[in-house]
């Protein structure tokens, strides 16, 4: 409803269906006019899916079917994954905390799950050993992409993406050995000494290096496309 200027900035901060009166004068005098503001599109909005959640899905698909694709066999490009970046995505731009670790952690829930029950068709269980130590490193990533990326540069992303991969591979190779992981040499069981803890962390470094490229390209496009938003598409930046 178009109102002239001088009476517009009397009305701010009155609630939707809300019936009031301003004076209006005149060179007869002074009397009243009515008005009742409504909410034209308020079906409509509710309606709506709301953009924020709707990039939250899209998000969420694309990194479980990354993880889908690249969780058909065993090999170094099964870490050229969006995951890590996601950690560190949410915990940057989310101002609500829980948000941030729920989002990580759900993408890794939902497609964990599909890979063990549909692909593995349950061959290791509904979810695999030492899934909760996984679980936990994740919570630290998205930690550190709050504390390190408090503003988003290209400097804080990318040592943050460095931290990240390190932290991943240093605590998740740390369980597989404790775990007694495969030595690749020989076929057999890892020894328990510092021999054995060292060819542990020898073997994951493919991973490492696919963990850190998966982690900087995915992190350039998701923190990418918000900094653009902010600027040519400020309502859909994430909260």
């Amino acid at each position: 409803m178009f109102l002239p200027l001088f009476l517009s900035e009397k009305v701010k901060g009155v609630a939707h269906n809300d019936t009031f009166s301003t004076p209006f004068v005149q060179a007869k005098g002074v009397f009243k006019i009515h008005f009742v503001i409504k909410n034209k599109d308020t079906t409509m909005q509710k309606s709506q899916l709301n953009p924020k959640m709707s990039v939250l899905l899209a998000i969420i698909v694309m990194v479980a079917s990354m993880r889908l694709i690249n969780s058909s066999c065993i090999h170094p490009l099964s870490n050229f994954t969006p995951i890590g970046a996601m950690g560190l995505f949410g915990g940057a731009y989310f101002s609500q905390k829980w948000k941030a670790f729920l989002f990580p952690i759900l993408t890794l829930l939902i497609s964990d799950l599909v890979i063990n029950n549909f692909i593995f068709e349950g061959k290791y269980g509904v979810m695999y050993s030492g899934w909760y130590w996984i679980y936990g490193i994740f919570a630290l990533i998205v930690f550190l992409g709050s504390w390190i990326i408090q503003k988003v540069t290209f400097k804080n992303v990318l040592v943050a993406a460095i931290v990240a991969s390190l932290s991943h591979w240093l605590l998740a190779d740390l369980t597989v050995w404790i775990g007694g992981g495969t030595d690749l040499r020989t076929g057999g069981p890892l020894s328990r000494d510092w021999q054995g803890l060292v060819q542990c962390y020898v073997q994951g470094l493919p991973f490492l290096k696919n963990f850190l490229m998966g982690t900087l390209f995915y992190s350039a496009i998701m923190f990418g496309a918000v900094e653009y938003a902010k600027v040519y598409y400020p309502k859909a930046v994430l909260a």
